[in-house]
């Protein structure tokens, strides 16, 4: 199961009360107070995980709590600090305070970590307040709360190119065959509804990671479809594939198509459809007499934008769309380029 949104509380741990003690030794008359602090309350830590590739986990654990510090003791002795609490997730992890919506924390590299809740403080034991004119004092501090928050967590998946298209546009059987990743693939609308992720070989070295996000359609940007809960995973990509089909059955005009496509991305984030971007016209194999294909190309010519079209059934055109793709990625992993989080 994909689950890429939780709401979860955490709690880090209290810290230790200081103590109040006497040293009592033989041969030692009025040995002064020997009071030890209390320990630090434990952390509770977000952790990226690139083993994680969903939050799944967090949707039936929906409460994390750090240990508690531990009291001090005699003879100076310090109280045991309390153990951390550390929370995996997946890599692409954005976490929200839930009251103020801010963003707390963006875990986009492997090992990258997020104390998302201090420990409280150990309380001082009674050897803290000596002075000259009170040797023998009785105070002592108490350990402080651990903060507890409610988070909401949002997994953005991180991919090189998003494929942006209608249901049946053929985003999951393209993405099928020319990596490893195997989505469902049906003949009805919404086939996909969690997004799929896939490793795309080329070149002798190369490779890059493709995103295919579930069909979007007029409205998406208002929650229509499955609109909002996954359009989130298209912020990440670098470059975008608008899939357009332009089979003779195709339900749209190919053209229309691709200007509702990006009005909905618009909607949603206008700095979105400033990326680079090809458009892609899928199923030429049954394009018919190939009316519809050549006034999309026309389009393209027109607005200058580059048009690839292939067929995934018969594999027209896919290693020209594959090789294109790569050296487009290649080319921004090279000039660094900022990202919408």
């Amino acid at each position: 199961m994909f689950v890429d949104e939780v709401r979860i509380r955490i709690t880090a741990g209290r810290g230790g009360d200081g103590s109040c003690s006497f040293r009592r030794e033989k041969f030692v008359p009025r040995g002064g107070p020997d009071g030890g602090d209390g320990g630090h309350g434990g952390n509770v830590v977000f952790e990226a995980s690139p083993r994680m590739t969903t939050l799944l986990d967090l949707r039936y654990q929906k409460h994390y709590e750090a240990e508690v510090g531990r009291q001090g003791g005699a003879a100076n002795c310090s109280g045991r600090t309390g153990e951390d609490e550390v929370v995996l997730l997946p890599v692409g992890t954005v976490i929200f305070d839930e009251e103020t919506n801010e963003v707390l924390a963006d875990l986009v590299a492997p090992g990258q970590r997020f104390i998302a809740a201090h420990g409280g403080r150990g309380g001082r034991g009674n050897s803290h307040f000596a002075t000259p004119t009170n040797r023998t004092p009785t105070n002592f501090e108490l350990g402080t709360e651990g903060e507890v928050k409610s988070l909401r967590l949002e997994l953005k998946l991180l991919a090189d190119v998003g494929l942006v298209g209608f249901p049946n546009a053929g985003k999951s059987t393209l993405i099928s065959v020319i990596s490893a990743a195997r989505p469902k693939i049906a003949d009805y609308p919404f086939t996909t509804l969690v997004p799929n992720l896939g490793i795309v070989r080329w070149g002798e070295k190369g490779s890059f990671a493709v995103a295919d996000i579930p069909g979007i359609i007029e409205g998406a940007h208002e929650g229509k479809g499955l609109g909002l809960r996954f359009l989130r995973h298209i912020e990440r990509t670098s470059f975008l594939l608008y899939l357009v089909d332009v089979s003779e059955w195709a339900p749209e005009e190919p053209v229309k198509s691709f200007k509702v496509m990006r009005q909905e991305l618009a909607a949603y984030d206008e700095p979105i459809t400033a990326r680079p971007f090809a458009v892609v016209a899928t199923k030429i194999d049954a394009a018919g007499d190939g009316a519809r294909l050549r006034e999309l190309q026309k389009y393209c010519k027109r607005h200058r934008y580059p048009c690839l079209a292939i067929s995934a059934a018969t594999r027209e055109g896919l290693t020209e769309l594959v090789n294109y793709v790569g050296q487009q990625v290649a080319q921004l992993r090279a000039i660094p380029c900022e990202i919408s989080s």
